[in-house]
């Protein structure tokens, strides 16, 4: 099974790490966006399988995204998991209460990160 992983961050080095580390996976074609706007023209047009979605970002935030996501027929099934080093228990109950799929720490290991996305995509696919 094929997977489609749009990555959404604003900083340069991190979507990249994270972009190269979800690649090391022959599975998953990945492309990446800077910014919550750009994410939801390439979810839109890319029909993703799963959205990794960045909590802080200028403009506009994770929670925001997801919500504008949320709200458009062209993606509204499409699963978010927020990668955040905000992960208290009570913020990542938070981020699953507004329809986040997994929580993602920042963070993340890179030679961890294909198999967490590959779980989260497994737990969907039940």
């Amino acid at each position: 099974m094929s997977a489609r992983i749009l990555y959404v961050d604003d900083e340069d080095d991190i979507r990249e790490i994270a972009q190269m580390s979800l690649e090391l996976e022959p599975r998953f074609e990945v492309r990446s966006c800077s910014s919550g706007a750009e994410a939801l023209a390439v979810a839109a047009d890319w029909q993703p399988n799963l959205i990794l979605l960045d909590v802080m970002m200028p403009d506009m935030d994770g929670p925001e995204t997801l919500k504008r996501l949320a709200a458009s027929p062209l993606t509204a099934s499409i699963p978010v998991a927020f990668i955040t080093a905000r992960t208290q228990t009570h913020q990542v109950e938070h981020y699953l209460v507004m329809g986040a799929v997994g929580v993602i720490a920042k963070p993340f290991d890179p030679l961890a990160l294909a198999a967490e996305v590959g779980k989260l995509l497994a737990l969907r696919a039940r």
